[in-house]
């Protein structure tokens, strides 16, 4: 978010009641008629589907200065997913209507939440490349290198991520067994390393080239 769309939102929306999550509590069932917006303070909250096998398939992850579910609160249209926090997660309540006028009221809170639509939609319709003509290997990629571009730290020669491989099992629509080899493989040929709970990317830029390549 833009500096200025950031502090206008966060100023006002700072007045409306907080709320702390613990991890992996589910703020908003599917099907369910959301209670407000959210507004993101501290945290990260996913979206998710269920599969018929009842595995997550993940549709967006929500960061700090993110606010949802906007389709509802805009178009009224009916809520199909589940948001559940990744970590333990502070938000603001906001009636729906408050954040519509807000937004409309606010040419730059509205460029700014286009601009993170678009953001957020070329990644899903890349996901869905991967999901529909990519490797098990490209789809693993493709998720580690969405992760570093949005939540990695970034390190002297890349990025450490706090995922896991249930997550990245979720977000690829692979198995955790399939993410686990993937990553045994990644790991072999040195482009990233295991440690203390995190996934380091080594050599970030190398593993870019890779997406798309056939080893």
């Amino acid at each position: 978010m833009s500096s200025n769309a950031a502090d206008k939102s966060k100023k006002y929306f700072s007045t409306f009641p907080k709320r702390t999550y613990p991890k992996g509590q589910i703020i908003i069932l599917a099907e369910e008629e959301p209670e407000a917006i959210y507004y993101i303070v501290d945290g990260k909250v996913r979206s998710y589907d269920l599969s018929y096998r009842g595995d997550e398939v993940v549709m967006n992850i929500f960061k700090p200065q993110s606010f949802f579910p906007m389709s509802w609160a805009i178009n009224r249209t009916p809520n199909k997913y589940f948001y559940k926090t990744e970590e333990e997660t502070t938000v603001h309540v906001i009636p729906a209507k408050v954040v519509v006028e807000f937004v409309q009221k606010n040419p730059e809170v509205m460029f700014d939440l286009l601009s993170r639509l678009y953001y957020g939609l070329d990644g899903l319709l890349g996901r869905m490349v991967h999901l529909m003509s990519g490797t098990a290997r490209s789809r693993v990629l493709y998720e580690l290198i969405i992760e570093c571009r949005r939540f990695g730290v970034q390190t002297t020669n890349g990025y450490e991520l706090d995922v896991s491989e249930v997550d990245l099992a979720a977000r690829s629509g692979l198995s955790r067994e399939t993410v686990s080899r993937e990553i045994g493989k990644l790991k072999q040929q040195n482009f990233l390393a295991l440690k203390g709970g995190k996934v380091h990317i080594t050599q970030f830029k190398k593993l870019e080239a890779l997406l798309g390549t056939e080893v």
